[in-house]
């Protein structure tokens, strides 16, 4: 059975209307009792943290649909699209640690290996102290690249697309919650939703 992971959160338009949201089983379950078999194809499927889309085979019963779906022990295994990923080398089981190549100016190894614990432990250090600093930028980032994919496949033909987009990106969340007020409402709320992590919470609370 696929994990309840957040990444295991969907939600399913049928056109412009939202007609399901939840954990991906709920669903799929519901989506193959609402839609008749002949409406499928119109029938899309986001991931609520990247809006990248999911393919679901519906062919058979529900119980038959389910089933399958619960053969993917990777919420992504279903992910349309995905980036391919080359298969990672064994590294140390229990430290999940994977081997790599670095390549630094002599004066930066020389620099590495004087630090204490050498220069694997020093790169780690330094590597998890960006990622803290980093942590605030890259949830905007995320956010915005999740609103841009669901806003493209959805919205693309929508008056003030681009200038919204410019908006988004601007972090102008006035104005870019202005440019899509008259959007389906549907469409529109679940921008909403994707995008609030995009801005600064004072600019998401006006």
């Amino acid at each position: 059975m696929i994990s309840g992971s957040t990444n295991n959160y969907c939600t399913a338009f049928l056109g412009e209307r939202l007609v399901a949201s939840g954990i991906m089983e709920q669903v799929v379950s519901k989506v193959k009792d609402i839609i008749a078999q002949d409406r499928l194809s119109q029938i899309l499927i986001f991931n609520d943290s990247t809006s990248k889309q999911i393919e679901v085979d519906f062919r058979g019963t529900k119980d038959i649909v389910l089933e399958r779906l619960a053969q993917h022990s990777d919420f992504d295994a279903v992910i349309q699209h995905s980036d391919s990923e080359a298969p990672r080398p064994v590294g140390r089981p229990k430290l999940g640690v994977v081997a790599g190549e670095v390549t630094l100016l002599p004066r930066h190894w020389e620099w590495l290996k004087s630090q204490p614990g050498g220069a694997s432990v020093t790169l780690r250090k330094l590597i998890d102290e960006a990622r803290h600093v980093r942590a605030q930028q890259d949830t905007v980032r995320q956010a915005q690249e999740s609103t841009y994919r669901f806003m493209t496949v959805m919205a693309g033909n929508r008056n003030h697309y681009e200038e919204a987009l410019r908006a988004l990106y601007a972090g102008d969340s006035r104005r870019f919650y202005a440019l899509i007020s008259d959007w389906a409402p549907d469409i529109r709320d679940h921008i909403k939703k994707l995008s609030v992590k995009a801005f600064s919470e004072d600019e998401a609370n006006e």
